[in-house]
């Protein structure tokens, strides 16, 4: 027959860590509420279940590089149509395109949110159990470029596959030389059909021979990612240069309303006996008549 004292370690080699720690106190609380057996197992299952799944959010929200903060509910979405703000919530809250191997590229001028949404995106698909790492493109060409002169190259793509989703960040901002490119261009063929990638961009698909050292890869490309993707362009006003305007402001309004109030006390001030003129004096001068 088994015995109970054994549970502990029993749940230990099983490798149930929030079962150990919970099960004599559920059980108690399953006998104050008269639950049943599967009632009471159930329970358990679900704590062991909800903790595993918070410390998978925390293993790849760290592992991920997302910048802080930028989440869809921090993104100011009024200058944007609602349609469009539709699109990137779906985008977060479903993980099918991701297992399609479709790709995300955003157009847009500098400041208007590209990279802001990109890593809402990738948070969003980290609660979806997807693995998602974001880098700016030139950090990671350089790494790549580094790879290849140590004939590690293939090792290197090899380790990204691991991430589901891969952010590249300001892709346009990559050097126009034959050996970062032929990196980028080994990357993006390397993950076509593959693995998703999330690109920004604050230059359009025309532009990208500023890229690329020659048509032919820039096509080539563009091709690659096009072919399962959505596009989309991020219109509107830069939304750090609105921001840097806000503080100007909130900065001049401060200094106007400090120095009102440093006129006001001064001219509140009750007034010094011993600055001549300022009171009666309460004595007539010595020479008085």
């Amino acid at each position: 027959m088994p015995h109970i004292a054994t549970l502990p370690l029993l749940l230990k080699q099983l490798r149930l860590s929030t079962m150990l720690r919970h099960w004599e106190s559920l059980l108690q609380q399953s006998e104050q509420k008269g639950w049943n057996n599967a009632q009471y197992l159930t329970a358990l299952c679900e704590q062991e279940l909800a903790e595993r799944y918070r410390r998978r959010i925390e293993r790849h929200t760290k592992e991920s590089q997302l910048p802080p903060g930028k989440t869809l509910a921090s993104f100011d979405f009024s200058q944007m149509p609602t349609a469009q703000a539709g699109q990137f919530e779906a985008l977060a809250r479903t993980a099918e395109w991701t297992h399609q191997a479709r790709n995300l590229i955003l157009f847009g001028a500098s400041g208007v949110g590209k990279s802001h949404l990109a890593a809402a995106i990738g948070y969003g698909l980290i609660e979806q159990g997807v693995r998602v790492r974001y880098v700016a493109s030139t950090a990671l060409v350089q790494q790549l470029q580094l790879a290849r002169q140590q004939l590690r190259l293939e090792d290197a793509l090899a380790k990204l596959d691991k991430y589901r989703v891969l952010i590249l960040d300001d892709i346009a901002y990559v050097k126009k030389s034959e050996h970062e490119t032929q990196v980028l261009f080994e990357l993006i063929a390397h993950r076509y059909e593959t693995g998703s990638m999330i690109i920004t961009s604050n230059r359009p698909f025309a532009e990208w021979d500023l890229i690329f050292p020659d048509q032919m890869m820039t096509v080539a490309a563009v091709d690659r990612l096009i072919h399962h993707a959505t596009i989309m362009e991020i219109t509107g006003d830069s939304y750090r240069r609105k921001e840097a305007l806000r503080q100007r402001a909130e900065t001049a309004t401060t200094t106007t309303q400090n120095r009102a109030t440093i006129i006001v006390e001064s001219t509140s001030m009750p007034p010094r006996p011993d600055v001549p003129g300022t009171v009666e004096q309460a004595h007539p001068p010595a020479n008085s008549p």
